[in-house]
């Protein structure tokens, strides 16, 4: 598979086939985004890898929160506060268009959270990643550990498989602080649910738009 095809058939997956996936092919595509670059060569990601009874222990534990109406204070703001257009529009219209899609109307609000929900399980994925990082790095750090998972999306493209990546698991630093077993100086930054897509669920249809060349490139000496 060519880059430019990992590029444009990477998507945000919402619901997993059973299907297993190898650790061998795990490995394989964890060794090789390890190439990502990084300012002054930190490398400043780890990775915990769950799946079968561990992920399951994780599911079960924050399933049975949210039944208790459970929460904690979230790890930082998935989104600025006070979000400012356009971002503020794009972020409702890619909202709209998936609830929509799966027949949840505007006003249903638990619907809403059932679907919200679902991250909590991975959608379904046999494979959930977990993206830890040093409470001392800086915002150059986690612009390397967001490269570090690019690069674990496309080779997972590679292999057949997609993923999903969810800063939703934001909202339960204290819960992944004891199934990681994280010390006091690292941080889970972000989720991610790795596996074979399922091509019967109409929620995997959605295609987030992009904005055209103009609106978001200047061209400068050309």
């Amino acid at each position: 598979m060519k880059v430019t095809e990992a590029i444009k058939s990477r998507k945000s997956v919402r619901q997993f086939s059973d299907r297993p996936v190898s650790e061998q092919d795990l490995r394989d595509i964890l060794e090789t985004a390890k190439w990502a670059p990084s300012g002054g060569n930190l490398q400043p990601w780890k990775v915990q890898v769950l799946a079968g009874a561990p992920l399951q222990a994780l599911v079960d534990d924050v399933r049975q929160k949210l039944m208790s109406n459970v929460q904690e204070e979230p790890e930082y703001h998935v989104y600025p506060p006070e979000l400012t257009e356009p971002y503020r529009t794009r972020r409702r219209v890619v909202g709209q268009q998936l609830y929509e899609l799966i027949g949840v109307p505007r006003e249903d609000t638990p619907g809403k959270l059932r679907q919200l929900a679902k991250n909590f399980e991975f959608f379904g994925a046999p494979v959930g990643l977990f993206f830890v990082i040093d409470r001392q790095m800086e915002i150059g750090q986690f612009a390397d550990m967001g490269m570090f998972m690019q690069n674990i999306m496309l080779l997972a493209r590679e292999k057949g498989l997609h993923t999903c990546p969810q800063e939703a698991w934001a909202r339960w630093p204290q819960t992944l602080i004891k199934h990681l077993d994280l010390p006091d100086n690292e941080m889970a930054f972000c989720g991610m649910a790795l596996g074979y897509e399922d091509e019967s669920a109409i929620i995997n249809t959605l295609q987030s738009e992009r904005e055209d060349f103009g609106t978001f490139i200047t061209m400068n000496g050309f």
